[in-house]
């Protein structure tokens, strides 16, 4: 199945400043806006908010 342009892969950076990344998929009927979810950062060592990178 070939993969359609409604879930398009997004990159999450740190908002600590750490330059930690996490890759994912987000909906975009659902979330039309920036993502940003609450993650484990290794470098902090703690949970912080990762924010969608265009």
């Amino acid at each position: 199945m070939a993969r359609s342009t409604a879930r398009p892969v997004v990159k999450l950076k740190s908002t600590a400043g750490t330059g930690v990344t996490y890759v994912t998929r987000k909906n975009r009927q659902n979330d039309p806006d920036r993502l940003i979810l609450r993650k484990y950062d290794r470098v902090a060592g703690e949970h912080v908010l990762f924010r969608e990178e265009r």
